[in-house]
């Protein structure tokens, strides 16, 4: 093949760069396609009434014919949490391992999804996928079956870290398979896209045994209940907190509808092993005296409707926080959930709860890799090109910068930005045009319905409130036979601004007259001056700017 003809490997974030979640990345090669992860991310504070955001895939649609499938490099939300809305549109064979697969398919069954082919990989395998050979490598995050990928085309071959971190003494006893990323370093990479989450830690990442004699400790000391806070995927620590509760005697109970699917699944499958005598349901909860109960629940993040929330403010149906309890919260905030989860903290002591978190005891520790096990995998790997990702942008930036430091050169490096299409071969590599992208909206059952129009009318009721003008117009004569009411929400209490509510009234029933015979053809005008004048008259006399929507009725 000549050098005109080599063939250019074309690599597209469609999430998951200058963001934290929502990862989700195109790998093109000639006329086939791969996606690796599919992912969702939080809504930000001002998405109000926003569930979940999820990446806008118009680019797989359009071209749904040449993708072969998707990979999944673990189960966290923030690399499936789309999967179901995504393959509702783009229906694809999926491939991961055991316990990511067994999540993927308790979303796809609460959707009412079916007719996807999921094919579980072990750690080790190698596929082909059109003309792409791709191989399963494990590695140590914070739940069980996580994997790299290498992908090799007939452009050369590139490597995803996936989140990981180097773990040499594992709760599983498996340890990050760096022989096999020292062998395909040998044979050569093309480019390697790595986990940038914790590039900005020096040293390395604490094992995740390490905690484990904290747990006991804490166990040792409790007198009543225990309640412990997690991520319902971290299936290790799952298994660790209650082996802990074990040795004193402790039953389990678990809380949070995403902890009871996820701990089932994790059972089906025997990647969580307890005893069936050993968990209580939370109806039974009573029946046991305080001293031998653990509770594992959700609402490590500060979550409104998790589990811990609900507990911490009174509202969860069986359970409520008191002063004998004792509450670890087992995780990290997430970047902007800070404000969240030091609110819950608060309660919890407002509750007179004994409180155990991440500055107080080690009770977490990182599933993503600090700096020197990062420069390990780039030193195993050498590639040729390198693309940060997973991060906001001030990680992806440190992260090139430390790749620069190991000997890469700077024009070998790109900071990607999602939509762009960045195209590579052996000789060459270049930004050569974007695709659509963005953030795609979910709010209940509506998906993609609530955009940038309805946010911001959203945040102007938050911030302003509302004034509805209702009047009844007769038919016939086209004259005003009642109102104008004004009903006010989010505004002014009515009772004590009855000045601003009547003068009002009487502004808008000034337009009103003013048009004599009132046509139907007129009713838009009308409603246009009702809304200006009303919002000009407010705003002079309390400098507020509400939302005005003036309803006519036929009678």
């Amino acid at each position: 093949m000549t050098e005109i003809e080599q063939p250019k490997l074309r690599i597209i974030p469609l999430g998951g760069v200058d963001e934290f979640g929502k990862n989700i990345t195109v790998i093109e090669c000639g006329e086939d396609m791969l996606v690796v992860d599919c992912g969702s991310i939080f809504p930000e504070a001002d998405m109000l009434g926003v569930d979940l955001v999820i990446p806008d895939v118009t680019y797989l649609i359009k071209n749904k014919d040449r993708l072969r499938g998707m990979l999944l490099t673990h189960g966290h939300e923030d690399h499936i949490g789309a999967t179901p809305y995504v393959l509702r549109q783009v229906p694809t064979p999926l491939y991961g391992t055991k316990l990511t697969l067994a999540l993927v398919d308790l979303k796809l069954k609460e959707h009412r999804i079916s007719g996807i082919q999921l094919n579980v990989v072990k750690p080790g395998d190698v596929i082909e996928l059109g003309c792409f050979t791709v191989e399963f490598i494990h590695v140590n995050h914070s739940i069980a079956g996580t994997v790299s990928i290498a992908i090799t085309c007939p452009a050369g071959t590139v490597v995803f870290s996936g989140d990981f971190k180097i773990d040499y003494t594992p709760i599983d006893g498996k340890v990050t398979d760096l022989s096999t990323f020292a062998a395909i370093g040998k044979k050569g990479v093309l480019t390697f896209l790595c986990d940038s989450t914790n590039i900005d830690r020096k040293g390395h990442t604490m094992s995740e045994t390490k905690i484990g004699q904290t747990f006991i400790d804490l166990f040792q000391q409790a007198k009543g209940r225990v309640f412990v806070a997690m991520f319902a995927s971290n299936i290790h620590r799952v298994q660790m907190v209650v082996d802990s509760a074990a040795m004193f005697g402790r039953k389990v109970c678990f809380v949070g509808r995403s902890m009871v699917n996820v701990s089932r699944v994790a059972m089906s499958i025997g990647e969580l092993t307890i005893p069936e005598e050993s968990i209580v349901d939370i109806d039974d909860i009573d029946n046991y005296p305080d001293e031998e109960l653990l509770v594992v629940t959700t609402g490590s993040q500060g979550e409104a409707m998790a589990g811990l929330t609900r507990m911490a403010y009174g509202e969860h149906r069986k359970l409520q926080i008191k002063t004998t309890d004792m509450v670890i919260i087992s995780a990290s905030p997430i970047p902007g959930n800070e404000k969240p989860i030091n609110r819950v903290i608060n309660q919890l002591y407002r509750c007179g709860a004994n409180v155990i978190y991440g500055q107080i005891a080690e009770v977490h520790v990182s599933g993503h890799a600090c700096q020197e096990e990062i420069k390990l995998m780039h030193v195993l790997l050498k590639p040729q090109y390198f693309i940060p990702y997973h991060g906001e942008y001030s990680k992806l930036w440190q992260h090139a910068e430390l790749a620069e430091s190991l000997g890469m050169p700077s024009q070998n490096i790109v900071i990607p930005e999602i939509g762009q299409i960045i195209e590579m071969s052996h000789d060459s590599l270049a930004i050569t045009g974007i695709v659509p992208t963005g953030g795609v909206l979910v709010d209940g059952l509506g998906i993609g319905d609530v955009g940038n129009v309805v946010l911001r009318d959203r945040k102007h009721l938050s911030q302003d409130g509302l004034i509805i003008v209702v009047m009844a117009i007769d038919r016939d004569n086209g004259t005003l036979v009642s109102g104008p009411d004004i009903i006010s929400r989010g505004f002014v209490y009515v009772r004590e601004n009855e000045d601003i509510i009547e003068s009002s009234r009487d502004l808008a029933r000034n337009i009103i007259m003013s048009y004599g015979r009132i046509d139907g053809s007129e009713w838009q005008n009308m409603k246009n001056r009702i809304k200006d004048e009303l919002h000009r008259y407010i705003f002079e006399k309390i400098k507020r700017n509400p939302m005005v929507l003036p309803i006519i009725m036929e009678i």
